[in-house]
């Protein structure tokens, strides 16, 4: 998958949680990204973060940061 398709759902998620606070809303996307993405996206988005996360929200950002490394 394209990480511009990755970083626009993963900005959405972020988008929808923050509603909670940015706190709680970078706990809720992790858990999100966690549960409910495949393995490979979950890498992809890592790595994306990695070169310098162009186009990620603050909260996705901090999320995508807070992964476990699988």
């Amino acid at each position: 998958m394209e990480h511009e398709k990755l970083v626009t759902m993963a900005n959405q998620i972020a988008r929808f949680f923050l509603a909670q606070g940015p706190e709680r809303a970078v706990e809720q996307t992790a858990d999100h990204l966690q549960k409910f993405w495949d393995p490979r996206m979950r890498h992809q988005i890592r790595q994306h973060l990695a070169s310098g996360g162009d186009g990620l929200d603050p909260v996705a950002r901090d999320a995508v940061a807070n992964l476990p490394a699988t």
